[in-house]
């Protein structure tokens, strides 16, 4: 058993969701910030690779107050539970995510991941080793089905996001398009990682729905089951 996964990320109009710098840009506007906050106040867990960590240093808090306090009027901590996919055991101690907001905190690193570093982190976060090179991403998410985890939010970056893909891990697409236009044949996309080579293998999409939000547009699609 495993959460319900869904992605959700904000692109430009030609389909980059940072510089080829991977300098953060600001791509929705205000009602898709609104709409990003209420989803992650709405999930158990919000997951990011570490390199969104290191790049932008998130702490994945759920901003209104308001969305906080009817979490904790529910018995839940005021802010999902944070994780980080960590093969090498890189997260640094000191990033927002491990230290902003109230909740629990998760970083996931293989077996190659250094003891040392492994130790460091455990004074932060609960720590779950999985994979010989890189973490077992089945195995994580079962477990996280186990700590009570039933909907898990997705935010990046690329290559998380397209080895859930690859491994038939995610439920639904969130995708918010910006109008504006990034360029790059180096700019990060939502989903990189190493590209499926077959047409065969490529996940299918059924929209769900797509409706104008701020000067953009908001789609949604579900992940097709073969």
């Amino acid at each position: 058993m495993r959460p319900f996964v869904f992605v959700n990320i904000a692109m430009s109009a030609d389909g980059k969701i940072s510089t080829k710098e991977r300098r953060q840009v600001r791509i929705s506007g205000n009602e898709d910030y609104l709409r990003v906050d209420r989803i992650k106040a709405e999930s158990d867990a919000i997951m990011v690779g570490i390199g969104t960590v290191l790049a932008d240093n998130p702490s994945l808090t759920v901003k209104s107050p308001e969305l906080r306090a009817e979490r904790k009027a529910a018995g839940k901590d005021e802010n999902p539970i944070r994780i980080v996919v960590d093969g090498g055991g890189r997260t640094p101690p000191d990033a927002d995510i491990l230290h902003k907001g109230g909740g629990k905190r998760i970083v996931a690193v293989s077996e190659k991941a250094p003891q040392n570093a492994v130790a460091n982190l455990r004074q932060y976060a609960g720590v779950v080793v999985g994979g010989e090179e890189a973490v077992d991403l089945r195995g994580l998410l079962e477990e996280l089905h186990r700590q009570g985890v039933r909907r898990l939010m997705v935010e990046g970056g690329g290559t998380l996001i397209w080895t859930l893909f690859e491994q038939g891990l995610v439920d639904e697409l969130q995708a918010f398009v910006g109008n504006i236009v990034i360029g790059g044949k180096d700019a990060p996309t939502p989903a990189d990682g190493a590209g499926f080579l077959r047409e065969e293998d490529f996940p299918r999409l059924r929209l769900i729905e797509a409706v104008r939000l701020d000067d953009g547009l908001l789609v949604r699609w579900e992940v097709e089951r073969t």
